[in-house]
């Protein structure tokens, strides 16, 4: 059985990178990425990272960093949009593509180099390609499984090209820290520092045995990922696991406290995933509700239904019912809203005349929002609200299918 070769490739500061592109004034300066409203930044360009701006930074640190800092607000559709041009431009190698996030991806090309040579060869052909067309630059993992392939691509930012042979698994990790490693957090790093445990060497060689007394089934997966080892195929989106929830969240322009304004935001997000819903006919039996406040203490409550449900009005007054048995501590910074436990449930008229007006209404309505896009028939109280907010772009997002969320 041939070995398999697996790439990894990451777009190079891609928020910043894409609206440089848009730009032509905005390229070779420092720029920094920054939500509708919010303070906060969320990606920086390398000119910017080279004189101290960071991810996470406020407005005014970044500018204490940089001066010059230049300031872009996020546009999620352009992100979008170009993200799935360049995963489009993947399949061009290989129909084993799996969507990591917006700006990553792994490639399986063990079956694609009779067809394009070698992998470096492979590699630079999508560099220049996506350099060409879309005026952005990659960094290009390749190893024997997606976890180190994702630990090569990060080791030569922005411009790199690492491989990892088999036969350099060992030298690698025996003095790789164990934070670098994709899977394990800070917390579970502190953990692993209590045993004793800091470079991927010593997780290698730790008895696997006591790290599943520690971590349970976990244990075992932690022991593989010390020594390099990762059986997990490439899963292209069409072969991936059912969708098990459908939601939206939102992080407000500024906090807010008000009732009125709060249900104004969770209307507007109930009617997201219910036309998403509707749209891959699935509906929904649990209705959750996310709030972050403004200290970013994150809380989250659900609520069984009796029966499932795809209507936006419906997801509604239940987010309505759970945030009654709260009392909010302080200003809400993000609010969201979802559906789970979910089964497929193609439309069907209902028996009373009333409700079978509403569902027509809600067809008709989903009909023109798909065609024109955004909210261009919706509820008169969301209208206020259409403008303000910035929707989050969840790591589960994906250029098709249920997880593709639409940026309006």
């Amino acid at each position: 059985m041939a070995e398999r070769l697996i790439m990894h490739i990451d777009m190079n500061a891609f928020f910043a990178s894409v609206e440089q592109q848009h730009n032509p004034e905005l390229r070779g300066k420092p720029v920094a990425v920054i939500g509708r409203g919010r303070t906060v930044v969320t990606t920086a360009s390398y000119e910017a990272r080279a004189l101290g701006v960071k991810t996470g930074m406020n407005t005014w640190q970044a500018r204490q960093a940089c001066p010059q800092v230049i300031f872009v607000v996020g546009d999620n559709r352009k992100y979008t949009h170009t993200s799935a041009e360049i995963m489009k431009l993947f399949h061009d190698y290989t129909p084993l593509v799996e969507v990591f996030s917006i700006d990553e991806a792994w490639l399986d090309l063990t079956g694609s180099l009779a067809m394009f040579g070698t992998a470096e060869s492979i590699a630079f052909q999508i560099k220049a390609r996506i350099r060409h067309r879309f005026g952005i630059t990659c960094s290009i993992g390749i190893a024997p499984n997606k976890r180190l392939a994702k630990l090569a691509s990060d080791m030569q930012n922005p411009h790199g090209l690492p491989i990892i042979a088999p036969g350099d698994v060992g030298r690698i990790m025996e003095h790789l820290p164990v934070r670098d490693l994709c899977g394990i957090g800070r917390q579970l790093e502190q953990r692993l520092f209590m045993l004793g445990i800091r470079t991927c060497g010593e997780l290698g060689r730790y008895p696997v045995e006591r790290l599943t007394r520690k971590f349970g089934v976990v244990g075992a997966q932690l022991h593989d990922m010390g020594l390099g080892i990762d059986t997990s195929p490439v899963i292209p989106a069409a072969e991936q696991a059912e969708v098990k929830s459908v939601s939206h969240s939102m992080t407000l322009d500024r906090d807010i406290t008000g009732r009125r304004e709060i249900l104004k935001y969770l209307l507007q997000l109930a009617e997201m995933v219910g036309r998403r819903a509707r749209r891959y006919e699935v509906a929904g039996k649990t209705v959750h509700l996310t709030i972050r406040y403004a200290d970013f203490t994150t809380i989250g409550r659900q609520q069984t239904r009796i029966s499932h449900t795809n209507q936006s009005e419906e997801i509604f007054r239940d987010v309505v019912a759970i945030l009654d048995t709260l009392a909010l501590e302080q200003p809400v910074r993000l609010l969201g809203v979802g559906i789970n436990n979910l089964c497929y449930q193609r439309l069907q008229l209902p028996l009373f005349a009333d409700e079978r007006r509403r569902v027509l209404a809600t067809a008709a309505m989903d009909e023109v929002n798909d065609r024109f896009g955004g909210f261009k028939v919706t509820y008169g109280t969301v209208l206020e609200t259409e403008e303000r907010g910035s929707f989050v772009i969840s790591p589960a997002w994906r250029p098709e299918g249920i997880r593709n969320v639409e940026i309006s």
